[in-house]
């Protein structure tokens, strides 16, 4: 496995992490469709959040957020549409969240940022 695959599981561990000791109800993780992937689905009281996750080790080629390209966030959009239809959650209040995660070691940060959208 490469490092930024042994990289990106981790920070989505990580996130997966904070995110429960939030609150969170996890509801899907790695859900993949035609349109596209999302990282993680999750119920955040009354919404259903679909989260993208972005792990670094440095800022070296650009802070985690600034890697969710328009092409990259109207695939979650297309696939957050397809997600909602498909489990009847239509209704539902929707954020489009990020979390940034930075790993040195042992030592991490997790940056959540909602509703980038």
């Amino acid at each position: 496995m490469y490092k930024r695959h042994i990289l990106g599981k981790r920070g989505e561990e990580l996130a997966v992490e904070y995110l429960k000791d939030k609150g969170y109800k996890i509801l899907e993780r790695n859900f993949m469709c035609k349109q596209g992937e999302i990282d993680i689905i999750a119920k955040d009281k009354d919404y259903v959040v679909f989260i993208e996750i972005k792990s670094r080790t440095n800022t070296k080629y650009g802070f985690p957020l600034e890697a969710i390209t328009e092409e990259k966030l109207k695939h979650i959009l297309l696939s957050a549409s397809y997600y909602l239809h498909i489990k009847n959650l239509e209704n539902n209040n929707v954020r489009i969240d990020a979390i940034e995660v930075y790993i040195k070691e042992e030592k991490y940060y997790v940056n959540h940022i909602k509703q980038i959208v």
